[in-house]
């Protein structure tokens, strides 16, 4: 909840962790796990944070964000987008509320991270099985029967898989970057260095803009032919050999090759070629990546 504090019923009045006050140096202890509790009795507040306030998990402590509607709970989601479990009461400010709030924090938020455990003081309002079933929770308990041990199972367990997930999103996230700057070499790459990529069959699947500009052609032109779409007469059966043994006992090959440019000027090429095979396979895709060679001696 944005306030620092919220007006209880009675006498009693719960102060909310304040997630600008949660970064912490390296001298003190790790980040908390931020555990937001959504519920309109504010005697469930009390009592679930007394009861959870000593546990601890992967060496971190737990703090706790409260909210006392689903407007005011998807505000806090909105605003603190590392919390990790949402303890979410089925019925506030209407029958359903929790309901509508576990389906927008997947649904509007997108945020597939929080693990959510619905709790209800009216067991039998909904059934359980078509709750469980249709919205993406993570557990669902009647109140009365969510003892104290029974809840810190919930919690543990509940920290632990966001755990997971969180890990497995950087690995994504980690994994995507470096694609993203592979593709962007390649995109250099692209524009200057001659690339073909052929399929297993010997059909061009990919061919660089360099290479495209040499031949003349577009490269939807070239996709789907053989290289005589690239190279119009039959290449020397001494050079086919040699490639074909290269490629069959090393998986690669390099040398010169000899072919010409769409406007009919000559071109050398020092080529390299791989081919790409799954262990023990046959090559599914080769690649071929040349540069323009003058053959002519220097001075």
């Amino acid at each position: 909840m944005p306030s620092s504090a919220t007006p209880a019923h009675g006498n009693l009045l719960i102060v909310d962790d304040d997630p600008s006050d949660l970064s912490m140096s390296p001298a003190q202890e790790s980040i908390p796990w931020r555990i937001l509790i959504v519920d309109d009795d504010v005697d469930v507040h009390v009592v679930t944070k007394f009861a959870l306030s000593n546990a601890q998990f992967q060496g971190r402590r737990l703090s706790f964000l409260h909210a006392y509607s689903g407007k005011e709970a998807l505000a806090t989601l909105r605003a603190t987008p590392d919390i990790a479990l949402v303890l979410l009461d089925v019925i506030m400010e209407t029958d359903d509320a929790g309901l509508r709030v576990a389906r927008q924090i997947r649904a509007d938020l997108h945020n597939e991270l929080v693990r959510i455990v619905l709790r209800t003081g009216q067991p039998g309002q909904a059934l359980e099985h078509s709750i469980i079933c249709d919205y993406d929770i993570n557990d669902f308990w009647c109140k009365a029967d969510l003892t104290t041990r029974k809840l810190f199972t919930t919690v543990i367990a509940s920290l632990r898989a966001y755990a997971g997930l969180q890990a497995a999103a950087a690995d994504r996230a980690a994994m995507s970057a470096e694609l993203d700057k592979a593709r962007q070499v390649q995109a250099l790459l692209g524009q200057q260095a001659l690339v073909l990529k052929l399929d297993a069959k010997g059909r061009i699947i990919e061919a660089s803009e360099r290479l495209c500009q040499l031949a003349g052609a577009r490269p939807e032109a070239l996709i789907g032919h053989a290289l005589h779409a690239l190279h119009a007469g039959a290449f020397p059966a001494p050079l086919v050999l040699d490639i074909t043994q290269g490629l069959a006992r090393d998986g690669a090959w390099s040398g010169d090759i000899q072919t010409r440019a769409a406007d009919g000027s000559a071109l050398h090429l020092r080529c390299a070629l791989l081919a790409l095979s799954e262990p023990g396979g046959a090559p599914y895709e080769y690649v071929a990546v040349a540069t323009l060679h003058d053959p002519t001696p220097g001075p």
